[in-house]
């Protein structure tokens, strides 16, 4: 399958590089196509990894991934060009954080919105899901980083979509995939993260994951 990320940040290509491992080509894409990190990726993950502009990624996709900052997603899908995201999944793994005034960060929206809600009224013709923002990067692509069972969620309104991406969850090594609903159950899992950046804190490690016990 081919995959097209936006971001090139720590979340962007962890998740690109399991993806190449796993048998797909996945195109890294930023502002400037030629991004100093991007480039450096492709040279660590070749050969099913491209690097690009985030309207090359996004148009190179058949499935392509948020992974910019929550405060600049809705900036860099504008770029990504509603076009090359039409009829496509949107996969948003982005988190509302605004850390200009330090630590811990307030959420940019919360409450009655949500970044991933934002998006999918921005882009109305893309399938968005919201998921894998509740944990580390690295325990993104490799769930048993974290021993027992914990959850992975899923948001979104397109039940097509979330049934693509929950076969790539399962990929990863995704056991427990908790559906929460339509686009507008993002919420829950977006405002987590004042909890889990504490967490973080309090255990010294972000080797960790929630676990909903039934």
């Amino acid at each position: 399958m081919q995959i097209g990320i936006l971001g090139t940040g720590v979340v962007g290509q962890t998740i690109g590089a399991r993806l190449t491992q796993l048998g797909h080509d996945v195109m890294l894409g930023s502002r400037s196509a030629t991004n100093e990190k991007a480039a450096k990726w492709v040279s660590e993950n070749a050969p099913r990894a491209k690097q690009g502009t985030f309207a090359n990624a996004a148009e190179f996709g058949g499935i392509v991934f948020n992974c910019t900052s929550g405060e600049v997603s809705l900036e860099a899908l504008g770029a990504a060009g509603a076009a090359n995201l039409a009829g496509k999944t949107l996969v948003d793994v982005s988190n509302p954080l605004d850390f200009s005034k330090g630590f811990p960060p307030t959420l940019t929206v919360c409450n009655t919105d949500s970044i991933a809600e934002q998006i999918q009224a921005a882009f109305p013709d893309a399938k968005v899901v919201k998921t894998l923002n509740t944990m580390t990067a690295a325990v993104m692509v490799n769930p048993g980083l974290v021993p027992g069972e914990h959850d992975v969620f899923l948001s979104g309104n397109d039940a097509g979509a979330k049934t693509q991406v929950t076969d790539l969850l399962r990929s990863l090594g995704w056991r427990n995939v908790i559906d929460l609903g339509d686009i507008t159950t993002a919420r829950g899992p977006e405002m987590v993260l004042p909890l889990w950046l504490r967490l973080m804190g309090a255990f010294k490690s972000p080797i960790m994951n929630f676990h909903v016990a039934r």
